[in-house]
């Protein structure tokens, strides 16, 4: 039971922790990467999709995406929702692929990215927070419930803030890396 408890804040804050790799590798950083396209979706027969359940995306060098639908009547659809995006890219159509090529960052878009993928890590941290908060407030009514002694509640709220620090250490160390990634070159 007590284990549980720990168990749960640990599994909850990797889900953060993934989440926020996702929306990092949303964040480009002058390379090409299908990755990219993840969040941008596609009005498709009355319903959003996702680019990748509809086409191929390759990446035929570091600056360049190759977009092939496998309908070709959806080009047009893929390429103005690339279009409303805040990719800021602009595709090129010719009738059976689009390719996006990535300009060079500037050093304005570079620091504004930097801000961008700041804003993320603290969404997940808070996030972490989040989960710390609802594990202790379980263990706070297991012990009113006289399910836990007082001295193993305490115990627990420690490892679950210990589980809490490693995580915020984490999520520093990717924006960390991120960073980096966006600040080189």
């Amino acid at each position: 039971m007590t284990v549980d408890y720990v168990k749960q804040a640990e599994e909850r804050m990797e889900k953060s922790v993934a989440a926020l790799k996702r929306d990092f590798a949303t964040v480009r950083a002058g390379r090409a990467t299908p990755s990219l396209l993840d969040k941008v979706m596609v009005e498709y027969y009355g319903s959003l999709v996702p680019i990748s359940q509809m086409a191929n995306i390759s990446v035929p060098d570091s600056r360049t995406l190759l977009i092939q639908p496998w309908d070709k009547s959806s080009l047009s659809d893929i390429e103005r929702s690339i279009m409303k995006s805040d990719l800021g890219l602009s595709p090129s159509n010719d009738g059976v692929v689009i390719r996006l090529i990535l300009p060079q960052l500037t050093e304005q878009r570079r620091v504004e990215l930097t801000k961008v993928i700041r804003k993320l890590a603290e969404e997940g941290r808070v996030a972490v927070r989040n989960v710390r908060r609802d594990v202790n407030d379980d263990v706070k009514k297991a012990e009113k419930q006289s399910l836990l002694p007082e001295d193993e509640s305490r115990r627990l709220q420690e490892k679950i803030q210990d589980v809490t620090d490693k995580t915020v250490a984490e999520i520093d160390r990717l924006l960390a890396q991120k960073e980096r990634e966006l600040l080189e070159v």
